[in-house]
């Protein structure tokens, strides 16, 4: 059994299903993903991933479909028990179903376990109490979840398996039907409703700004659809900006790796996506916007002073982040234009994202993680 609850985590949950089902051919598998998930061979109990939302206050109207969620895949391991649960990030959900799993006698597996790094320090001790093994996907991790006792291992972070790494930006041009000369700005507004909804306009304002004429081409905005969010919405709101002057913006579905190759720059928010762009030398301007609620939280439970995860896998400022009241239309373009026009800028992020890239493992991530589900599951 495996439990996913978001679009990150079914985009590694379908690596992983993948790479279980090479190794055992005729291994079942069910549980609560996504799309991926169940192309790759997983039987979906639920799906929550299309409704997926952050912090506090905006899980709220989610928490229904949760609970039957939780109480079918429940009902599973207690009427059938699987060899193993494995848990893929989505710790509020996840940590529950593996408490009901341990009761159960069945091993616990967590594939990229929370971040107990940035905040809640003490759930690496539940963890480790809970989990037959715990699989890493960043290296600073390990001593933390081995100082809380558990037995982990670092198989590395599994965007290294479905990266295009061989995408040249020519191809991912022409592909894109972009001429080789174009200043391309690629904007990424996350794969919520709730992002889609408090970061698009900015960037759209953004965008409207950067095309003003300065006496250069005017850049052509490439706008990455995750398959989670509402195209008519985001249509919508693309085509009010371009009545009120705004520039085109294309609205692209599944392109997300070739604007990001593609781009010159890209205003893109806080989540997975940063990695992904930061692993294919996308300079970017990273910004975020939560309720109230989540933020006054958030200052006081998070212990890094970063949210994006280029800077913290680095551990340094790489790339700006403009968050809550700074995550304007007027900051964006600025930092987007210092991207464009300042010697160095993009090409210094550029050589951070090498290092960075270096500090993730290598791929062949999901066979590795699969390997070690399977001996948990053998040895328990």
């Amino acid at each position: 059994m495996l439990s996913a609850g978001e679009t990150s985590g079914d985009l590694h949950g379908g690596t992983l299903c993948r790479a279980l089902r090479q190794l055992e051919p005729d291994l079942g598998l069910v549980g609560m993903g996504g799309p991926r998930m169940a192309a790759a061979g997983m039987e979906v109990v639920a799906d929550p991933t299309a409704r997926a939302v952050v912090g506090t206050s905006e899980a709220v109207g989610r928490l229904p479909g949760l609970y039957r969620a939780y109480r079918a895949l429940v009902r599973r391991l207690r009427e059938a028990p699987p060899r193993a649960l494995v848990v893929i990030d989505f710790p509020e959900f996840n940590m529950r179903l593996a408490r009901q799993a341990h009761r159960a006698g069945v091993p616990v597996i967590y594939f990229i376990p929370p971040q107990v790094w940035a905040w809640r320090r003490g759930r690496a001790r539940l963890i480790a109490r809970l989990a037959s093994r715990v699989l890493a996907v960043f290296p600073f991790e390990l001593p933390l979840y081995r100082a809380a006792g558990a037995a982990v291992d670092f198989v590395g972070h599994p965007l290294l398996d479905v990266l295009p790494v061989g995408l040249e930006r020519p191809a991912a041009r022409a592909a894109l039907g972009v001429e080789p000369d174009s200043t391309v700005i690629g904007l990424f507004p996350g794969s919520r409703r709730e992002e889609v909804s408090r970061l698009l306009p900015a960037m759209l304002d953004a965008a409207r700004r950067l095309a003003a004429p300065a006496g250069g081409q005017v850049p052509r905005f490439l706008l990455g659809l995750a398959p989670s969010v509402d195209r008519t919405r985001v249509e919508r709101l693309v085509a009010a900006s371009r009545a009120a002057g705004g520039p085109d913006v294309r609205v692209l579905p599944e392109r997300t790796y070739e604007i990001m190759v593609a781009a010159d720059a890209i205003l893109i928010a806080s989540g997975t996506a940063t990695l992904e762009a930061a692993l294919l030398g996308a300079p970017m301007v990273v910004c975020y916007r939560v309720s109230r609620v989540t933020e006054a939280i958030s200052r006081v439970l998070i212990r890094i002073p970063w949210i994006s995860l280029p800077n913290i896998v680095a551990g340094r400022t790489v790339v700006p982040e403009l968050l809550q009241s700074a995550a304007t239309g007027e900051r964006l373009a600025a930092e987007a234009r210092r991207l464009l026009a300042e010697p160095g800028a993009a090409a210094a992020q550029q050589a951070a994202f090498v290092d960075l890239r270096a500090r993730l493992g290598e791929p062949g991530v999901g066979p590795r993680a699969a390997r070690a589900v399977l001996d948990a599951a053998r040895a328990a």
